[in-house]
């Protein structure tokens, strides 16, 4: 019995062992894929520069710099972009995208950051959003409404709802699923070497409740119409080569 432990104590060091070796190789031999969004390189960075589309029809918009206790969070190699874009009427929707470097982690399931910021998880759907462009696909986009109260200054709270919607996407990859990111990124780094550059992209709008379904379409036609300007579609091209790390 005792001999039997001894056994099963090595077996256990030498499969910790190798897997650390096994990861230690991994990080000193893997390459960073390209981006499924258009973004520029920075030379000597990891980092790069995200434009979202500044005109939209029916849209004026305005750049919003990061929150810092947003950049203080996010690893230092992380790139991303943020626009507010409104309507003539005042409605607005702020689009976001995160662009993960070497470090997978800044990415985060939407599942802890919006209860973490106050807002309760009502209905989750998958809907396609057409995307007209030379490259013409069905884009699928994660829609939540979520739902908040806002406290006025005599302390008497409203309820409204939010609408957040998101997906993620690598070079020729889309997913709405966070584990299915996470899979595929795995199986992308075991089998070919690559570690997958993941972006996080989300619109978020608030609107009264009952009207969800009319913010909706109205999230839904920018998405439409800014999307070709900054995320390449299925087997689109671009001169851009992976970065080696």
């Amino acid at each position: 019995m005792k001999f039997q432990k001894i056994v099963i104590i090595i077996t256990v060091f030498g499969l910790i062992g190798a897997a650390a070796a096994a990861l230690n190789w991994f990080h000193m031999n893997q390459k960073l894929g390209a981006p499924g969004i258009k973004a520029v390189a920075t030379p000597g960075s990891v980092v790069m520069k995200i434009d979202l589309p500044a005109r939209v029809p029916g849209f004026t918009s305005t750049n919003v710099p990061e929150d810092k206790t947003v950049l203080d969070m996010l690893p230092k190699d992380t790139s991303y972009a943020q626009r507010r874009y409104t309507d003539s009427d005042g409605f607005w929707v702020n689009v976001n995208i995160i662009l993960m470097g070497t470090d997978r982690t800044s990415i985060h399931k939407a599942d802890f950051c919006l209860p973490g910021q106050g807002w309760h998880i009502d209905q989750k759907t998958i809907v396609n959003v057409p995307i007209a462009s030379a490259h013409s696909y069905q884009l699928p986009v994660a829609k939540w409404v979520i739902t908040n109260f806002i406290t006025a200054q005599d302390g008497k709270k409203t309820e409204v709802r939010g609408l957040y919607v998101f997906w993620f996407v690598a070079r020729n990859e889309e997913t709405t699923s966070h584990w299915q990111r996470v899979w595929w990124l795995t199986r992308d780094l075991l089998t070919t070497g690559a570690l997958q550059r993941w972006a996080y992209i989300s619109y978020f709008a608030i609107c009264e409740p009952g009207q969800e379904d009319t913010a909706f379409e109205r999230v839904k036609k920018l998405i439409a119409a800014s999307v070709p300007e900054f995320q390449l579609a299925p087997g689109e091209k671009v001169a851009a080569a992976a970065v080696s790390h």
